[in-house]
């Protein structure tokens, strides 16, 4: 919704466009920055990996496995089969990882993985800022959304009353429990960094700012 001074009023469809297309645009940016400077991503991200390297699977399976699991925890939370959310969630699923690699071939090409180790990490903490930016956006338009992105939604508004660090934090317990599962059978823990533990601790923050800050006037559409 879009507040104006006689109220709310629904976005148009070429607002919803714009605010859509703009926030795919700043969460590419930020996973692109994230995965170039490999100092650490979201906990989600970092699970799949650990996944991939102790089991020698494609990352990118995992990540479908992932979503397709994430999709199942929306539905048991939500207790019902939205179909056409569903639909929207497997179109992000299916297009948004090679627009993540598109960005990452462009800032590795730019050469942030060879800069000073201090500027290195300052992209990446930028990039998880932008990813936290991105999903603020389209939360609140709640139109497409990546699953596991709607499960922080849901568990935001129908369960924790609006907070989303605390929501966040529930999200990211299954990555979390997944990793400490692995490193006690394999001994060994990967793509684990700076940036992961400030998509831990802070990204539910990051959330909450942006809704107040970041376009203020689009509000959630529940």
């Amino acid at each position: 919704m879009i507040k104006t001074q006689d109220g709310l009023r629904k976005p148009t469809i070429f607002e919803a466009f714009c605010y859509f297309v703009l926030s795919l645009l700043i969460n590419a940016t930020g996973n692109g920055l994230t995965v170039a400077a490999n100092m650490g991503s979201s906990m989600w991200t970092a699970s799949a990996a650990n996944i991939a390297h102790d089991f020698n699977f494609s990352i990118a399976w995992v990540l479908v496995i992932y979503g397709a699991s994430q999709i199942l925890i929306n539905i048991a939370l939500t207790r019902q089969i939205d179909l056409p959310r569903i639909l929207g969630n497997v179109v992000f699923i299916s297009f948004f990882g090679p627009f993540v690699s598109l960005f990452k071939t462009f800032f590795i090409a730019l050469g942030v993985p060879q800069l000073p180790i201090v500027a290195v990490i300052f992209l990446d903490i930028l990039g998880i800022f932008l990813v936290g930016i991105a999903v603020s956006i389209y939360q609140r338009l709640n139109l497409i959304l990546h699953p596991g992105d709607e499960m922080t939604n849901i568990l935001r508004f129908r369960y924790f009353n609006g907070n989303a660090k605390l929501a966040q934090w529930v999200n990211f317990s299954i990555p979390a429990a997944v990793m400490l599962l692995l490193v006690i059978s394999f001994h060994q823990l990967v793509a684990v960094n700076i940036g992961t533990a400030v998509a831990l601790l802070f990204q539910g923050t990051i959330i909450n700012y942006a809704d107040q800050y970041v376009f203020p006037s689009l509000t959630h559409r529940l």
